[in-house]
């Protein structure tokens, strides 16, 4: 499912005008995202959470050339699914 087709989903199950929809789903991953960007800690209980990893600066290789190259510190959004996702995933088991 790609964002246009949520948008979609909601519309039908809500009965929202498409624009309406478009900026409720807009709005929650905006509030999503400005969040990490603080590097708060996002949770949507049962389904998943997000938070930002800070990685120290290493030595790296480059893959081409095999020349060691420095990476400098960086900061990375993390997703871990939530119990109840992974539990619906993987129902066969």
């Amino acid at each position: 499912m790609n964002k246009a087709e949520l948008v979609e989903t909601l519309r039908k199950k809500t009965g929202l005008r498409r624009v309406k929809a478009e900026q409720v789903v807009k709005c929650f991953f905006g509030q999503i995202a400005d969040a990490l960007a603080r590097g708060e800690r996002v949770e949507i209980r049962g389904l998943c959470s997000f938070h930002v990893k800070q990685y120290r600066s290493y030595t790296g290789r480059n893959p081409k050339t095999g020349e060691a190259i420095w990476v400098k510190p960086k900061k990375l959004p993390f997703f871990r699914c939530g119990k109840e996702l992974r539990e619906r995933v993987d129902y066969s088991q």
